[in-house]
């Protein structure tokens, strides 16, 4: 069982991340207020099917441990993933569903670090974060999540 440590938001791609304290998660949509969310919206609007990539997650131990290693002064929110976790592996969450607060969620995929993250953080973080940037999820029941929420494995 692992923890929700700090959630994140930007209001669009490439905007700068906000830290909120707590978050409505809409199924198949994400989090109300982020990129993703109104990105839904526009694709929903349009006619068309909405991508199942609605929230990042990553470990906040693989983060200290990178900023640690590197000696780094980065902030979380630097890393662009919109949930911060701990006590988790979440990679054993792909393929599997889990409650996140009172939402139901399920792990697409592993989050991958990419060019533009290494761009904005340290190039070090496509070798050193690779299978360790976090996952990314689904919502597949509506509910809320603030910080200090559980997040418990389903199945």
């Amino acid at each position: 069982m692992g923890r929700i440590e700090s959630i994140y938001i930007a209001s669009a791609k490439r905007q700068p991340m906000q830290r909120i304290d707590s978050a409505e998660l809409e199924k198949g949509k994400g989090i109300v207020g982020d990129r993703y969310h109104a990105l839904a919206d526009r694709i929903l609007s349009k006619g068309m099917r909405v991508p199942l990539i609605h929230l990042s997650l990553v470990a906040q131990e693989q983060l200290e441990a990178f900023i640690q290693y590197h000696g780094l002064k980065l902030d979380f929110s630097d890393f662009r993933r919109s949930i911060i976790t701990s006590g988790i592996d979440l990679n054993t969450l792909e393929g599997k569903k889990f409650r996140l607060g009172t939402a139901l969620c399920f792990g697409v995929e592993l989050c991958e670090p990419c060019s533009f993250l290494a761009r904005i953080t340290h190039t070090a973080v496509l070798p050193d974060l690779e299978h360790k940037a976090g996952l990314r999820a689904t919502v597949i029941e509506s509910g809320c999540i603030k910080s200090g929420d559980l997040l418990s494995v389903i199945s």
